[in-house]
């Protein structure tokens, strides 16, 4: 029988056994991950670009480096640092670390904007993942860094983004073009949204910031969540999303990917805005 509880946070009363049971099963998930992880990228990293696995801490910082909205922030910092983190009662490695349903509400869109980009509600343990990141300017990743390394946003931010995708491309936008920089938690923001109209701002914004590596695997993770078929046959998608890839897999960086990237995302662009 399940047993209801109310959070106190998001004004809503959920079902506690189907919360930690989704607890339960994301830990189960991350421990198979560590395991799978670890194995498989000992057995398929690159001997050419090195023989053990090795975690540069620059490529990480570079990586998993945020872009701070200055919407409220000073407001929305303040209310962060009242919060009292709810464990969930079952385990202690996971709950909800969020401000109220009230204080929620009563943010403009600017400011939950801000909230939902320097803050994620739910937190679970999660193992520590090595990563194997050399010569990063030399590599197009299949996926994105966490930035919020055990954290990760609510069902409530998640809405909040999908809700409102146009206003949030548009806030994204504005905080790339004034900062020259595009953080991992807007890249997650896009994919999150599915914003495929910012196809041609990413392109964009990839030629001038050739350091960020990244923008490539964003415009990469677009084409695969709208599951663009050029794409999916290639061998490109094989290597990185197929049943031998893993979560190191990656692409060589040259400008022939990069062209093909840009020329494959620039056409699923245009395919989707004609129909």
């Amino acid at each position: 029988m399940s047993i209801k509880f109310n959070s106190g946070l998001f004004g809503e009363v959920y079902d506690r056994e189907k919360y930690i049971n989704s607890y339960a099963m994301r830990k189960i998930v991350l421990l198979f991950m560590c395991f799978v992880y670890w194995g498989t990228g000992l057995a398929q990293t690159d001997s050419a670009d090195d023989n053990s696995l090795f975690m540069d801490p620059a490529a990480i910082e570079l990586r998993s480096k945020m872009t701070i909205p200055p919407y409220g922030l000073d407001k929305v910092k303040a209310l962060i640092s009242t919060i009292i983190p709810e464990e969930d009662k079952e385990t202690t490695d996971a709950g909800i670390n969020a401000i109220s349903a009230v204080d929620f509400k009563k943010l403009t869109l600017r400011e939950k904007f801000t909230y939902t980009m320097i803050h994620a509600e739910l937190y679970a343990q999660n193992c520590a993942i090595p990563e194997y990141q050399t010569q990063i300017d030399k590599k197009i990743f299949a996926t994105l860094l966490d930035g919020f390394n055990e954290s990760s946003w609510s069902q409530r931010q998640t809405d909040f983004l999908q809700e409102n995708r146009d206003s949030v491309m548009k806030l994204i936008q504005e905080s790339v073009v004034r900062s020259k920089r595009m953080g991992v938690n807007y890249k997650h923001a896009i994919v999150e949204i599915n914003g495929w109209q910012m196809i041609p701002f990413i392109v964009d914004y990839a030629k001038k910031t050739p350091k960020d590596k990244d923008a490539l695997t964003l415009l990469l993770l677009l084409m695969k969540r709208g599951e663009y078929s050029e794409f999916i046959k290639s061998s490109s998608f094989k290597k990185l999303y197929g049943e031998d890839s893993n979560y190191y897999s990656y692409l060589n960086y040259n400008k022939e990917n990069e062209a093909l990237i840009f020329s494959r995302a620039l056409k699923y662009y245009d395919e989707k805005k004609s129909k």
